[in-house]
């Protein structure tokens, strides 16, 4: 069994392992877990009731945060003409076609995500080995013709939720240094999200089971009860 640090050891000893949380309690707690000289990521953790093998229970989706995640995204965009133009103006922080496939093939990489232009994914395809998954894709939102409204979002908080090949969900929901109701709210959106996401196939008990945490601290378990009702 890993051996955690002091610090996490003192962290660790203000939550109580065997409780459930409510949301606003679980909220409040969480900031007092953070220890960091930095403003850490608060992230929850969604145990869902699906088989990711199966195409239609492989759980996925992206929305906009009412709060956006406290992060600064740096956006690199393939798009030419017009829409070129348009890109830059909503805030891309890199617009190009294949000068910029080049540039990453010499190991360019300041960008956190990539947006494409679907008629430029036959420019983009060689770099699928070097990019992995910060290869853009439909699935992810991420090639589409209106490259200018996919950066306003990403600049505006937009997130990606996709279930694992355990079946959980990690995603952020803000920063430490938000206030408990932006951190409420954000979690509410995700929430409702992912529940609107239900595979049909799914029977029984959707979320199985639910915590919070920051980059650096200890998970609190959340009452499923409180999730539930706050996704429907």
């Amino acid at each position: 069994m890993p051996k955690h640090s002091k610090r996490f050891a003192e962290l660790d000893s203000k939550v109580d392992p065997l409780a459930r949380y409510g949301l606003k309690e679980a909220l409040a707690l969480v900031k007092t877990t953070a220890s960091a000289k930095f403003d850490e990521t608060v992230e929850v953790a969604l145990k869902l009731n699906v088989n990711p093998a199966k195409g239609e229970e492989n759980v996925r989706g992206t929305l906009v945060l009412p709060h956006g995640t406290g992060k600064s995204v740096r956006v690199a965009v393939f798009a030419e003409g017009d829409a070129a133009k348009a890109a830059l103006e909503a805030g891309a922080d890199r617009v190009g076609t294949d000068d910029l496939v080049e540039a990453i093939q010499q190991g360019w990489d300041e960008f956190d995500v990539l947006v494409a232009q679907p008629q430029l994914m036959r420019i983009i395809g060689p770099l699928g080995k070097m990019l992995g998954p910060r290869m853009p894709s439909k699935k992810a939102g991420n090639v589409l013709p209106d490259v200018e409204k996919a950066v306003e979002q990403l600049k505006a908080g937009r997130i990606e939720y996709r279930v694992d090949r355990t079946g959980v969900i990690h995603c952020p929901v803000g920063k430490v240094s938000f206030s408990e109701e932006q951190l409420l709210e954000n979690l509410m959106a995700l929430l409702q999200a992912i529940q609107a996401a239900r595979p049909a196939t799914v029977a029984g008990r959707y979320i199985l089971s639910a915590a919070l945490s920051t980059t650096m601290g200890p998970g609190i378990r959340l009452d499923l009860d409180a999730v539930r009702a706050k996704a429907a």
